[in-house]
């Protein structure tokens, strides 16, 4: 069997390694001209790091990235509305990671250039269509111009290649363009001063706005972190498709900074640490409807490809990597790659559309937009404006959809 795998982002890059961990042969196709270590923080939970783990990967994960310990909701004003420890200091058997996204994708390139080696590995290729027949597919690459490149045949083509994927529009070429939320989400990181346990997250705000605080990496010295930031704001009622000049573009301060003012987090100067951050980022925030199939004869979608969400409960990467585990396991225990995708379909692709939907309603961080729509002006006990019982469903009901709540363990949290 070979694999056609179409991106080489974090979804695709794994699930080479995945394949070929089971003796599958693939081959990696990125349009860019290189793979970069692009982007700033995200975070991967403990059943994500698990598989990435089991690819010998947890060493050098450790050593570019931050065990979280605890995640911290609070409302604008700073008054704490729920904490929990978060991966191994909660129980879990792996950690949570809050890392530099280029990083984790660097490292998972790194092992793929080692395990595959680099000729399995083609930038600069830009898919441009793909056929199939009765004992294959077969994909047709060009470069920016429009050249030619390359012609690859494989028994399957996997289409890992983001939210704007080719392979999704030619299985759907009817389909609307991605969703504009009418939310602005800003994020940049710098080095600055540890903040509480120097592994702690934090996400304040409520419907109208949300600050996101957490460490990313060491810092340039002891007592100091690379600490990423994230800012999303409703600037308006949403519809219609952003401009391509509009993805990933530099920020602005007097854009930003109106916002950020109405923030009182008592132990971080958010306002100083995103003044201080040199260049950062704006994105508009997007998603798609979930598709009724992912499957079409011997091509299948992968990752934001298949399912893209919206940047909340750190599922993105996250999902991609667990997709890209079960593509894996089914291929190799199926019979036929028909049965193997449809299998791989039907595991993954209701609990990846719940979690789209949960997304739109602010995922588990709709615990704060329920304090701010109830306590708008703070409050004094947090119990007399939503009780704990009616927090944790909110919160934990999340984590058990995502897939890690059922992988925790009965053992206390430890000390940071």
């Amino acid at each position: 069997m070979k694999a056609i795998i179409v991106g080489g982002g974090i979804g695709g890059l794994t699930t080479a390694l995945m394949l070929h961990a089971r003796g599958i042969d693939c081959e990696v196709y990125e349009q860019a001209d290189a793979i970069r270590e692009l982007g700033v923080g995200i975070n991967t939970l403990p059943h994500a790091i698990k598989e990435l783990a089991q690819l010998g990967l947890l060493e050098r994960l450790d050593a570019v990235a931050i065990r979280t310990y605890e995640l911290i909701y609070t409302n604008i004003f700073g008054q704490e509305i729920w904490r929990e420890p978060r991966g191994t200091d909660a129980g879990f058997e792996y950690p949570q990671f809050s890392i530099h996204r280029g990083r984790l994708q660097g490292v998972i390139h790194a092992a793929v250039r080692a395990r595959l080696g680099e000729s399995r590995i083609h930038t600069g290729h830009r898919l441009g269509s793909f056929t199939q027949d009765y004992s294959g597919v077969t994909a047709y690459f060009f470069d920016r111009n429009g050249s030619h490149r390359r012609t690859a045949r494989g028994d399957i083509l996997i289409g890992a290649d983001g939210l704007h994927s080719f392979v999704r529009a030619q299985l759907y070429p009817n389909e609307e363009p991605a969703r504009f939320t009418g939310t602005v989400l800003w994020r940049g990181a710098q080095d600055w001063p540890a903040f509480l346990t120097g592994r702690s997250m934090v996400i304040a705000g409520g419907m109208a706005a949300k600050l996101v605080l957490y460490p990313i990496a060491e810092g340039s010295r002891e007592g100091r972190c690379l600490t990423n930031w994230a800012v999303m704001v409703k600037v308006g009622e949403g519809g219609g498709t952003p401009k391509k000049e509009d993805w990933s573009r530099p920020g602005r301060f007097e854009d930003l900074m109106p916002h950020v003012q109405r923030f009182r987090i008592p132990y971080m100067d958010a306002k100083a640490l995103i003044e201080a951050t040199p260049e950062f980022w704006e994105y508009p925030l997007c998603d798609r409807d979930p598709l009724p199939r992912w499957t079409h004869g011997r091509v299948t979608l992968l990752g934001d490809a298949a399912h893209p969400m919206y940047p909340v409960g750190s599922n993105g990467a996250s999902q991609a990597i667990l997709d890209a585990r079960c593509l894996a396991d089914r291929l190799v225990s199926s019979e036929h790659v028909f049965h193997a995708l449809w299998a791989y379909e039907q595991e993954r692709l209701p609990m990846t559309s719940q979690i789209v939907m949960m997304n739109r309603k602010g995922g588990p961080e709709g615990v704060i937009d329920a304090v701010e729509q109830r306590a708008p002006e703070g409050f004094t006990n947090i119990d007399d404006v939503l009780s704990f019982e009616e927090r944790k469903a909110i919160v934990r009901g999340y984590a058990g959809v995502a897939g890690f709540a059922k992988e925790q363990v009965n053992r206390p949290a430890r000390a940071a």
